[in-house]
């Protein structure tokens, strides 16, 4: 535009001489000037557009949606969190790091350190494997991180104390350890603090245990086949355990209110855990298969099963 104009002057003619230098500056003043005007017009038109257009966007999502909120004004979608638990030269010092320690001890040896609140020969570690570490068994990393929460079985929000009492109720067959109990609170500050490193309300794909399947309905008689030649050597050939492993039946295992006694839970975890150390070995029909084996054998009743589920709910493979 600058290049044309000053062609224009060139070619034109002027009455008694050339114009003064001045004259040309206050002409580049006006070419500038003149720019700025268009720039700042420009701009303007650009801005009345953009708000043209989101405005009829807004419109559009609340006339073709239905009034849904637009994907901008719906919260955040949760995170998911890597599984990563601290080092045990992170435990802090002082009565904190001791709390911590003992938390671990009565998870590892429950029979020995929470010895009046346990009614069978399990430990936590029998089910949370690796004191709570395996992400295929339950793991505690993050767990802190859930709670509290609504819990469809007692049909009312938890708190993580809470949840480790329906463990030693139920896992444990035993009696709920006194909420201002010592062990108790050591047993959430070893959660927490394998907890500290997962951001508050992210999503965890290891809570739990992995689900699978029946690819047929489950046949309790090969999985009496499977338990005698895979699980018998560490459970015993009477499943009542050995210095190996656990009792998986009789009055030294879990009850009918456990989350074991239900046979998906059970086939599950067998199938991501066992033989210990080598998941994976079975196929999904024979973890079903022993599951089914294994719950069709006698175990302690739950007393409080009638307080199960309160506000419906229950799910259909419960065992009572």
């Amino acid at each position: 535009m600058t290049v044309a104009f000053i062609a224009k002057v060139r070619d034109a003619r002027f009455p008694g001489g050339l114009p003064r230098a001045r004259f040309f500056r206050r002409i580049a003043a006006d070419v500038v000037c003149s720019l700025r005007e268009a720039l700042r017009m420009r701009h303007l038109l650009f801005s009345i557009m953009v708000l043209l257009g989101v405005t009829a966007g807004c419109v559009e999502s609340k006339d073709t949606r239905g009034g849904v909120p637009s994907a901008a004004s719906q919260p955040e979608p949760r995170l998911d969190a890597l599984f990563s638990h601290p080092a045990p030269d992170s435990i802090p010092g002082g009565q904190r790091g001791e709390q911590i320690r003992l938390g671990y001890e009565i998870v590892v040896h429950t029979q020995q350190f929470a010895a009046p609140y346990v009614g069978n020969r399990l430990t936590c570690a029998n089910c949370h494997l690796d004191a709570g570490l395996d992400p295929n068994s339950s793991s505690f990393v993050g767990l802190s991180r859930a709670y509290p929460e609504y819990h469809a079985r007692t049909g009312r929000v938890v708190t993580l104390a809470d949840r480790i009492n329906e463990c030693f109720e139920r896992n444990l067959n035993g009696k709920a350890i006194p909420q201002d109990s010592h062990k108790l609170q050591a047993v959430v500050a070893y959660i927490e603090w394998l907890s500290k490193d997962v951001p508050s309300g992210s999503r965890m794909a290891w809570r739990g245990i992995p689900r699978i399947q029946a690819p047929k309905p489950p046949d309790a008689t090969n999985g009496a086949k499977v338990f005698t030649s895979r699980c018998a050597f560490c459970h015993g050939a009477d499943g009542q355990g050995t210095m190996a492993a656990p009792a998986v039946w009789g009055p030294q295992s879990y009850n009918i209110g456990a989350e074991m006694a239900r046979i998906p839970v059970a086939a599950s975890f067998i199938k991501s855990n066992m033989p210990r150390t080598r998941g994976w070995a079975l196929s999904d029909q024979d973890a079903y298969d022993v599951a089914t084996y294994l719950n069709s054998q006698p175990r302690p009743d739950f007393p409080d099963k009638g307080n199960d589920w309160p506000k419906g709910g229950k799910p259909v493979d419960a065992p009572y």
